[in-house]
């Protein structure tokens, strides 16, 4: 499936800004055998002052941006096009969860893609004793880990009700899971916890999901979504696979990835510090146009 993919993103100040440093990641990322990027541009106004293209050590595409002279605006204007695979489910080869263990110890890569860096506490997300005592009460011993992947992403759908006022963008994993609500950044840092807490390796994943207007309603631009996801680690056979919590499944053709992170800081589309008193005001528009 090929996609045109746009992202509108505009801050108003109060007062201008007398400066500001960004880093951005809102471009997706060629992934071999699930998405090539054709192109990719990002348009920002005012021009920044200085602009610095890079990857991360996850091969996440980033922009570093800088101003040094007031605005009291501030727009990014994002343009993809990508061709995004169909994945096939394999069959399930992974091991018992009891055999994680000594499978991880034989592991002495530290690549990018390495179980070991999705292992352990990150910056959003470290494990608590009830995550890990709701995590135990789904699963059985007798479950491979691709099944328990499944079945936790299951029961977080279940028991979570999407309601995008519930939480900030740094509302605490721990707050949105007490309360049963959040969105899909809370949804995927809950998931994540539970499956670290089994010892299973998982990752955030940041990317665009095309939404599918109700059947005979004309498609809305602007209405597609950024998303969060999960990206978990089923053994040496299975390798990575990815899984949507939000809407119990697993991810295909319709996520297109932006890149990878341990929780949301790794990978947030910006974060940064800006030099401004008073409040400001937001705006977000995706569209994920098939071609």
């Amino acid at each position: 499936m090929q996609y045109e993919i746009s992202l509108n993103i505009a801050y108003k100040y109060d007062y201008p800004a007398a400066g500001g440093r960004h880093l951005l990641h809102m471009v997706p990322k060629s992934i071999e055998g699930c998405q090539n990027v054709e192109f990719n541009e990002i348009i920002i106004d005012p021009v920044p002052d200085e602009m610095v293209k890079s990857t991360d050590f996850f091969g996440n595409h980033t922009l570093h941006i800088a101003f040094q002279a007031p605005h009291k605006s501030l727009v990014f204007k994002a343009k993809s096009q990508i061709t995004r695979e169909s994945i096939v489910v394999p069959a399930d080869t992974s091991p018992l969860l009891n055999q994680m263990k000594a499978i991880l110890k034989e592991i002495r890569s530290l690549s990018p893609d390495s179980p070991h860096h999705f292992i352990g506490p990150s910056q959003r997300i470290t494990s608590t004793e009830c995550v890990q005592n709701y995590t135990l009460d789904q699963i059985t011993a007798d479950m491979s880990v691709f099944t328990i992947v499944k079945t936790i992403n299951q029961a977080i759908n279940r028991d979570m009700t999407f309601d995008s006022r519930a939480t900030q963008v740094d509302t605490p994993y721990e707050q949105s899971f007490a309360n049963r609500h959040g969105v899909c950044q809370d949804f995927s840092h809950i998931m994540i916890a539970c499956l670290r807490s089994l010892n299973i390796p998982a990752a955030y994943v940041s990317g665009y999901l095309r939404t599918i207007p109700p059947e005979g309603k004309e498609r809305l631009e602007g209405a597609d979504a950024m998303h969060a996801w999960v990206r978990a680690w089923l053994g040496p056979d299975m390798g990575w696979l990815e899984f949507d919590p939000t809407n119990n499944i697993i991810v295909n053709e319709d996520h297109i990835v932006i890149g990878y992170g341990r929780d949301y800081s790794d990978i947030s589309p910006i974060k940064g510090v800006l030099r401004a008193e008073g409040s400001q005001t937001s705006y977000q528009s995706v569209d994920v146009k098939p071609l």
